[in-house]
């Protein structure tokens, strides 16, 4: 896979983590264009001053997993990670392996969030679909090519939040589904070992 490929898509899980859910069943309440696009604009300006603090690589991990919690459906996207496996998880494993899973995809990318300094996410459209709406953006990093960032919108939780992510049409969260799907495999489809261990890695 192109190394520019692999810097794009991990910028962006960084930027917002943040993806194969469109499929679920995600009626929109009472959710409007404004209130979809406004949620992606703070997003976008909270990763922006993230990227732009200078903080150390610890702190912009917590705040990285404090903007993941705020902006994201946590619930949901941890339920896609996890596959087919959620359906016979108890609710006590779900909520450990949520927590678990934040924490993983904030260690995972956030540490490379030092290396987007100067880097930023601009938002440019919105329209309506299905399961919510589309926010596209445009991210702008130093010495590369402007690439595409859609999010998908969503307040199916009672709460406005993005559920999924597509860099230049690339489904994210799906990524993850693959990657910790596998790590499921290799410990015989034990969700206790798969939390226990996510909760060291990233």
């Amino acid at each position: 896979m192109p190394s520019n490929f692999l810097f794009r898509r991990n910028f962006l899980m960084s930027a917002a983590v943040f993806a194969g859910v469109a499929a679920l069943p995600m009626p929109v309440l009472a959710l409007s264009e404004a209130q979809a696009r406004s949620l992606i604009d703070q997003l976008v300006a909270d990763i922006n001053r993230v990227i732009a603090s200078g903080k150390s690589e610890n702190a912009m991990i917590r705040d990285f997993e404090k903007i993941f919690i705020k902006y994201a459906d946590v619930p949901i996207m941890a339920r896609y990670a996890l596959g087919s496996d959620a359906r016979g998880a108890t609710s006590e494993q779900m909520r450990a392996f949520t927590a678990a899973f934040t924490g993983y995809i904030s260690r995972k990318y956030g540490k490379r969030f030092r290396e987007f300094i100067g880097a930023s996410i601009e938002v440019k459209s919105a329209r309506k679909i299905k399961s919510g709406y589309e926010i596209r953006s445009t991210a702008n990093l130093r010495g590369e090519a402007p690439f595409e960032v859609t999010f998908l919108v969503s307040d199916k939780s009672g709460k406005l939040k993005f559920f999924n992510m597509f860099i230049e049409g690339v489904n994210m969260l799906l990524t993850e589904r693959t990657e910790i799907g596998a790590m499921l495999d290799r410990r015989k489809g034990n969700i206790n070992e798969l939390t226990a261990d996510l909760k060291r890695a990233g």
